[in-house]
């Protein structure tokens, strides 16, 4: 027979079953055949991008690289110290001759530890907001620790003004050093034996009155004490206001007058006595000893009964509570050589005593004289004494 039997034609054509899993084994390569297909361009794009980077490294071209982050000004690298960014000020110098860095201050607290700069052939007239006023050097535009800071931003410029040796020597300014004890509110004054240190508080505030009328400059004592060396400029109207003691009708009657016309005061502490921190923005607590204010063996005050190494050791101890050194003020206003030494050691640069007169340039700063205010002395009586 020709042609084949029927039943071997059918045995020879494979079953339904048999092609669709032909055609699932085929889909299957033909999917790893593409899932191969592309790790092989993966690996082969990587390899043409890395050597593309090793040539251009080689070539000297590099690629971009990471942005770093802005170096921060003198100005932003002091705020971060701060230890209360809302009030911090950084306050920076210019002008002729001035490479100081800026300084940190507190807004609402008075300036403080403003350098004096120094610069050969001229004398430092002092700091001023702008360059105009700089040049000008109108008195009440000068900027010192008698006022409180201010910004802008959190940060502001101050400007130095020069002078000429020869201008500061003729001006030949007498510097008036106010001193106060108590005070009382009765007009005929007090009836004992301290009568004359009660100053009437009425006569106080025309006092003070004047004083802030008059727009007087008051200077700092490390301004005082480079103006005695010649190296800083001090205007004739310029005054300095102190109170001994710290008693307490200075804290009650006269630190509220003082404080309501911006008026920078310095009341000198017994800090044996008194251990509080200042009644005002505007007083300055400096040394009137820790416990010398008492008398000696003969007398006189401790201050010239002690050894210069007792002498520091005490005002040492005072000036731990009040923070700072600067100047003292005798008690009772009794001082020698001993006592000068012993001040000088205790690192104090000035010392003032109960002595009339003004301070000039070349006054002795152990012995600064005092313009003292009694009981009955009224406004007039320091217009004659102050200008």
């Amino acid at each position: 027979m020709t042609g084949g039997s029927p039943v071997s034609s059918r045995r020879s054509r494979p079953s339904r079953a048999v092609i669709r899993r032909r055609r699932l084994i085929v889909a299957l390569i033909s999917v790893l055949a593409v899932a191969l297909l592309a790790v092989v361009s993966t690996i082969a794009v990587h390899a043409l991008l890395g050597g593309g980077q090793d040539k251009a490294t080689a070539a000297g071209t590099t690629s971009t690289p990471t942005p770093k982050p802005t170096p921060l000004t003198p100005v932003q690298a002091l705020l971060k110290t701060a230890a209360d960014p809302a009030t911090a000020c950084a306050v920076s110098f210019a002008g002729d001759g001035i490479e100081h860095a800026p300084i940190l201050q507190t807004s609402g607290v008075l300036f403080t530890g403003l350098p004096i700069p120094e610069k050969a052939g001229s004398v430092f007239a002092g700091w001023y907001p702008t360059p105009e006023t700089a040049a000008t050097q109108v008195q009440t535009d000068r900027v010192n620790g008698s006022q409180l800071t201010t910004c802008t931003d959190h940060q502001r410029t101050l400007y130095a003004a020069w002078t000429t040796p020869e201008q500061n020597t003729a001006t030949a300014s007498k510097i008036p050093i106010l001193m106060y004890h108590q005070f009382t509110t009765k007009p005929g004054g007090e009836d004992s034996w301290l009568r004359n240190n009660y100053v009437y508080i009425e006569d106080f505030k025309a006092q003070m009155d004047y004083v802030a009328s008059q727009k007087f400059y008051m200077p700092t004592w490390d301004e005082l004490n480079a103006f005695i060396d010649g190296k800083l400029f001090l205007p004739q109207h310029s005054l300095i206001i102190t109170d001994d003691d710290a008693d307490p009708t200075w804290l009650q009657l006269a630190v509220p007058v003082v404080t309501e016309r911006k008026l920078l005061t310095t009341s000198f502490v017994i800090t044996g006595e008194r251990k509080e921190g200042s009644p005002s923005p505007y007083v300055l607590q400096r040394s009137h000893t820790n416990d010398m204010h008492r008398a000696g063996d003969n007398g006189k005050g401790r201050m010239v009964n002690l050894s210069a190494d007792e002498v520091a050791a005490d005002l040492e101890e005072s000036a731990k509570v009040l923070g700072a050194k600067e100047v003292i003020a005798y008690p009772y206003g009794h001082y020698n050589a001993t006592a000068e030494e012993g001040v000088t050691k205790a690192g104090f640069m000035l010392a003032r005593t109960i002595d009339f007169g003004y301070v000039k340039i070349g006054t002795n700063k152990l012995q600064l004289p005092v313009v003292r205010i009694n009981y009955g002395d009224t406004v007039n009586g320091l217009k004659n004494n102050i200008g």
